[in-house]
């Protein structure tokens, strides 16, 4: 059906700018998200007419209906990925297929249009390549690419969208913790607070589960914590880390050296940094790897028996943050992570850089 595919990459259209930005000065610290490339990916689609011809154009301002059922009823999702440049000046996208996998789900959930997931990552590819000079090369900096899919119908009635727009725009990141010191955060725990439930769409990275998060996110600040753990349910069972999924290296309740992470039951972010981890983790062998519900309260049993060795969180933003502190129902409970290494933080870092810039030739990486 002509609705549900995109169109070929082949077809792709390019408009070069005509007025390029200036470059960001690589010895000043790049912040996230506000320093922008200077061309853009676009693709619209109607139910009459299917996907339109994909174009590469100049960074520019969208227009849009006021009635646009994105902003009022917020049918919108996005992605967020990376693309790296090696040693070797190479630039290369890190595991995007998982992306295209996870957008395409987000798509369907939402009754936005589907696509063909090679043919749109093909369509990414030639954005980054014609921005590629954008790509900082200093250690720890990135690119980073945020696909975005909208709803575009110009009515205020609720229902599926009979126009969409697809678009793609390309961010130079700087290194999330400067001079490669990784600095452990503190978490808030507050069960007043559900960032997900079953049966929601806390399993897809749509916009509408990001917004809410600011207010609790301040509270935690409040309270002088950087981050908010996300708990659920009756047994104050552990989710999320701010927008990054969760880990935890211990001794188990039977004596055996584990890695542990909440599974994909419907409240859970399928993270790609998250499945690297735990890829990579398996890979080794040298302990037990599990997806497997935490509660708080063999968290804090674990905590007590002095069985918990680290604790971090995973994202593509920061790759692995270490967690050294969590405030829980009136009470600071200090997480031994740093007095840890912290060896396996330290080595999913080192590994993942090595993939990332590749210092390591890896499946993982493709190549721009």
């Amino acid at each position: 059906m002509a609705a549900a595919a995109l169109r070929q990459a082949a077809d792709l259209q390019l408009e070069m700018t005509q007025e390029p930005h200036k470059k960001p000065d690589p010895s000043q610290p790049l912040l996230f998200g506000k320093t922008f490339t200077d061309h853009m990916l676009m693709v619209e689609w109607s139910q009459e007419k299917g996907w339109g011809q994909p174009r590469i154009q100049p960074f520019q301002n969208l227009t849009l209906h006021p009635a646009c059922s994105a902003l009022h009823y917020s049918l919108q999702l996005f992605e967020g990925m990376k693309a790296f440049k090696g040693g070797d000046q190479r630039v290369r996208l890190f595991r995007p297929w998982l992306n295209m996998e996870r957008m395409l789900r987000s798509a369907l959930r939402l009754c936005l249009p589907s696509f063909d997931k090679i043919e749109l990552l093909e369509c990414i590819r030639r954005l980054v390549e014609v921005d590629q000079d954008w790509v900082p090369g200093n250690v720890g900096t990135s690119l980073y690419v945020r696909p975005v899919l909208i709803g575009n119908e110009p009515s205020l009635g609720v229902g599926h969208p009979t126009r969409a727009l697809l678009f793609v725009i390309l961010s130079p990141v700087g290194a999330y913790f400067p001079g490669d010191a990784l600095k452990p955060v503190s978490l808030l725990a507050d069960p007043s607070f559900i960032r997900a439930w079953v049966g929601g769409v806390g399993d897809y990275k749509l916009g509408g589960n990001y917004g809410p998060t600011v207010l609790v996110q301040q509270e935690a600040q409040k309270k002088g914590c950087e981050q908010v753990l996300w708990l659920y349910g009756p047994d104050h069972e552990l989710t999320e880390v701010g927008t990054m999924n969760i880990f935890v290296f211990w001794t188990y309740e039977d004596g055996a050296l584990e890695l542990v992470t909440p599974p994909l039951d419907g409240i859970i972010l399928p993270g790609v940094v998250r499945q690297s981890l735990l890829d990579l983790a398996r890979t080794w062998g040298e302990f037990r790897v599990v997806e497997r519900k935490i509660t708080m309260k063999e968290f804090l049993r674990a905590l007590e028996d002095s069985r918990v060795r680290e604790v971090f969180g995973s994202g593509t933003a920061c790759q692995v943050c270490p967690v050294h502190q969590i405030l829980y129902q009136g009470k600071h409970f200090h997480i031994p992570t740093m007095e840890n290494g912290p060896q396996l933080v330290l080595r999913f870092h080192k590994e993942l850089k090595a993939i990332q810039y590749g210092s390591k030739a890896h499946e993982w990486m493709l190549p721009v």
